[in-house]
């Protein structure tokens, strides 16, 4: 896993997740979740991976049941917001916290890091 240093350049890599798919959330500990996501790598001629966020010192969250992760619109992809130490992910295009935790599903934790795996 690599920490995100620049959330606005990863973002753009990914095109903010848009029409991507959130394929699982998974709890790993009460601070620590992994999130997947399939998406196109604009760093690889488009074409598609899957990222795992990993989200560690976790504040606050509100999941979905993963029966229902297929049924999200990914349309508008996803929010991360990094304020004060603090990172913010959530579903749709959000600009503050608050309307992160309006979202459909969002967590905040201490520190994010990601890894690129094969689609």
């Amino acid at each position: 896993m690599k920490p995100i240093t620049n959330i606005e350049k990863f973002l753009k890599r990914f095109d903010s997740f848009k029409d991507g798919e959130l394929r699982s959330m998974k709890i790993i500990s009460p601070t620590v979740m992994l999130v997947t996501l399939a998406v196109q790598d604009s760093a690889r001629e488009f074409d598609w991976i899957t990222v795992d966020l990993e989200f560690n010192g976790i504040t606050d969250a509100k999941l979905l049941d993963e029966s229902k992760l297929s049924l999200i619109d990914m349309s508008d992809g996803i929010s991360i917001i990094n304020n004060d130490k603090k990172f913010a992910f959530g579903i749709g295009e959000c600009y503050n916290i608050s309307s992160i935790k309006n979202s459909t599903s969002f967590i905040e934790s201490q520190s994010l890091k990601y890894k690129e795996g094969s689609f």
